[in-house]
């Protein structure tokens, strides 16, 4: 799950992945960006219907884009803020580590596996 200050970014990375990840059938990605109103921010009711609807029953890897965002979904996850149960906020490259991530969930691999390529992604220098 992606969440960004802006919806129209978190739309954008999802698909990205989803076009990246693809080659069969790829794991459930959603994007959570902006307020409810449309402006920029983030929406703590758009970030839990954005994590219930991905969420298997195998947990839900949270990637984020800057530091609000950050300190929202903490809130929300030591607060019971509508999260499902395995919700885990993810440090990694937002664009890299979403592609990583659902690359390796659409694979087969468990939340662990997804949290670590995603986090891997840190390692990939472009110079």
């Amino acid at each position: 799950m992606l969440v960004a200050h802006s919806g129209a970014v978190a739309a954008s990375v999802a698909e990205l992945a989803r076009g990246l990840a693809a080659g069969g059938t790829t794991a459930p990605v959603a994007a959570a960006g902006g307020t409810g109103a449309g402006g920029l921010g983030t929406s703590p009711e758009l970030i839990a219907q954005a994590a219930r609807s991905v969420d298997g029953g195998a947990g839900v890897a949270v990637l984020v884009d800057l530091g609000s965002a950050v300190v929202t979904v903490k809130a929300m996850l030591a607060g019971g803020g509508g999260l499902p149960a395995g919700t885990r906020l993810v440090d990694a490259p937002f664009v890299e580590g979403a592609v990583a991530a659902l690359v390796t969930a659409s694979a087969g691999g468990d939340l662990d596996a997804v949290a670590a390529a995603a986090r891997e992604a840190y390692d990939h220098r472009k110079a």
